[in-house]
């Protein structure tokens, strides 16, 4: 199973816009990572976000990775200071690819107790419209295998390339 992590894009200040949504800037980073993500293959069954407007706009902008394109939706746990360890209990039997789109400092303590089992460890650093994967092997331990951010993703054909 492997798990994609994103963490949302860009967002408005506060004092813009108290809800928040996606800037232009966060939405041209989340079309970018999409191109960028299904040049590598990516395809995943479901997508969840934590229903803060800029996670479920950026879940949106990422629906095209999806096998069914029915299928994003708002899901438990996934606030900024929820339980890392309990999320991944949730996916013990999980067998499919999942995109999950949330915010700091959850998406960082889900990669270091994924692979440490101490979530406080910092083992990537997540920007807005970051992407990092991980892949549970059949042991049950689990791999990163990716990690992107936004400034990498301008480089080369991959920011030439139309959503």
């Amino acid at each position: 199973m492997r798990l994609y992590l994103v963490q949302h894009g860009d967002a408005v200040p506060k004092d813009v816009d108290p809800d928040r949504p996606l800037s232009d800037q966060g939405r041209a980073d989340i079309k970018r990572l999409t191109v960028w993500l299904l040049h590598q293959n990516v395809q995943v069954a479901q997508i969840l976000h934590s229903g803060k407007s800029r996670a479920k706009e950026t879940a949106e902008i990422l629906r095209p990775l999806l096998e069914s394109p029915d299928q994003i939706f708002e899901g438990h746990g996934l606030a900024p200071n929820d339980s890392p360890e309990a999320f991944l209990r949730q996916l013990k039997d999980h067998k499919k690819d999942l995109l999950i789109v949330g915010h700091m400092p959850f998406m960082g303590r889900i990669v270091s107790q994924a692979l440490t089992g101490a979530p406080d460890l910092q083992l990537v650093e997540f920007l807005p419209g970051s992407v990092a994967g991980i892949e549970r092997s059949d042991r049950a331990t689990w791999h990163l295998f990716i990690f992107a951010r936004p400034e990498f993703l301008y480089r080369g054909e991959i920011s030439q390339a139309v959503y």
